[in-house]
């Protein structure tokens, strides 16, 4: 085969894979929930406590091939490597696309989203690329010698580890999320202009002789009328889909009474910092700069909210606090880190802190 096309190929798989690993490992944790969603699937919700460490693993894995591909270090096993890697991830990009039952892949994170097809199609011809690869490995020379390649690649190794490390203590560095720095929260809960919403109608379900029926919208006079029809369940059907969704979805604040307070927070004048919080397992990290934050709030007049999926454990650790309760999945979109400071004016977010940066959340304030 062409050495300049063999050569143009090893660049094209290289940086795409070096991409895709580095856009990940921007956001672990994104990826981290992502393949919760494919082990809910598949009913292995036990594999759960280990996506992380396999997110971890598989961003530095994709980003150490490719690098290791580029400058032609042991292309040969490379190469099966790439092979086993695409072989993988071609077969979740078309379990997304066949089965419907997830949304979309994320194997560019959030920062690139791409459709079912795209992903798979991209996939395809990366498998296509590999395989030449593979056969043609022993006619591909390195660019470096072999001590500056392996340097190159150790450099590389530990560098992907470095940042995945500081953006799970300090947040994203790149934040593509619809909660990031600068996105305001009423207008991500809106549909984009060109979208539809679901059409949904109200279904009545019955039953009569041992089979079941459906009635739309309303139960006819007669069925009413009839005893023989036996009432079963009422429940929402969608009837056409819509053409595309909010980019927030399912974001609420509830007061401890029960009472939905979304747009009363978004909507209020001045400025106030909502402690977006998902369990309190980390409490002893960040519990006394919190009290020094409250402090420093208080003096400035600025409300401060804590936002948790566990607000009875809130109740017990903290009085003379405004909680409010959001879901877990919510936050954990929100809120990358465990906790993370929200500066906010009205639905706007003016910063966004991780729970190790709260002193630049009071330097903002100040």
């Amino acid at each position: 085969m062409n050495k300049k096309l063999l050569t143009i190929f090893r660049w094209l798989v290289g940086l795409l894979f070096i991409f895709s690993g580095l856009i990940k490992a921007n956001d672990p944790l994104g990826l981290s929930y992502k393949m919760q969603e494919f082990f809910e699937a598949w009913h292995l919700k036990g594999f759960h406590d280990y996506t992380l460490a396999l997110s971890l693993g598989m961003n530095l894995l994709e980003v150490v091939a490719g690098v290791a591909v580029i400058v032609g270090w042991q292309m040969k096993r490379v190469s099966w490597l790439l092979l086993v890697l695409i072989v993988f991830f071609t077969f979740l990009t078309s379990y997304v696309l066949f089965s419907g039952k997830i949304h979309a892949c994320g194997c560019f994170g959030d920062c690139v989203p791409l459709t079912p097809i795209q992903t798979f199609t991209k996939d395809v011809v990366l498998l296509l690329m590999i395989i030449l690869l593979l056969f043609n490995a022993s006619k591909m020379k390195g660019l470096l010698s072999s001590k500056v390649s392996l340097s190159v690649i150790v450099v590389s190794f530990f560098s992907i580890v470095l940042l995945q490390w500081y953006v799970l203590k300090y947040l994203p560095i790149l934040d593509c999320l619809p909660y990031a720095k600068g996105k305001n929260i009423i207008e991500g809960m809106k549909l984009p202009p060109d979208a539809q919403p679901d059409i949904i109608a109200m279904t009545f379900k019955y039953k009569k002789d041992g089979k079941q029926v459906e009635f739309q919208d309303s139960v006819p006079t007669n069925v009413m009328e009839d005893s023989t029809y036996e009432y079963v369940d009422r429940y929402d059907k969608v009837i056409k889909k819509g053409t595309g969704l909010p980019k927030i979805v399912d974001f609420s604040l509830v007061t401890m009474a029960g009472t939905d307070t979304t747009q009363a927070v978004l909507n209020q004048t001045g400025k106030y910092v909502m402690l977006f919080v998902k369990d309190f397992t980390t409490l002893d990290k960040w519990k006394d700069d919190f009290e020094k934050a409250r402090i420093v709030l208080k003096q400035k007049n600025i409300p401060l909210f804590l936002v948790t999926a566990d607000a009875g454990k809130a109740i017990s650790l903290f009085s003379n606090i405004d909680i409010l309760k959001c879901d877990a999945t919510v936050i954990k979109t929100a809120a990358r880190v465990n906790p993370t400071y929200f500066y906010m004016q009205q639905a706007n977010i003016i910063g966004k802190y991780s729970y190790v940066n709260g002193n630049k959340l009071l330097m903002q304030i100040k």
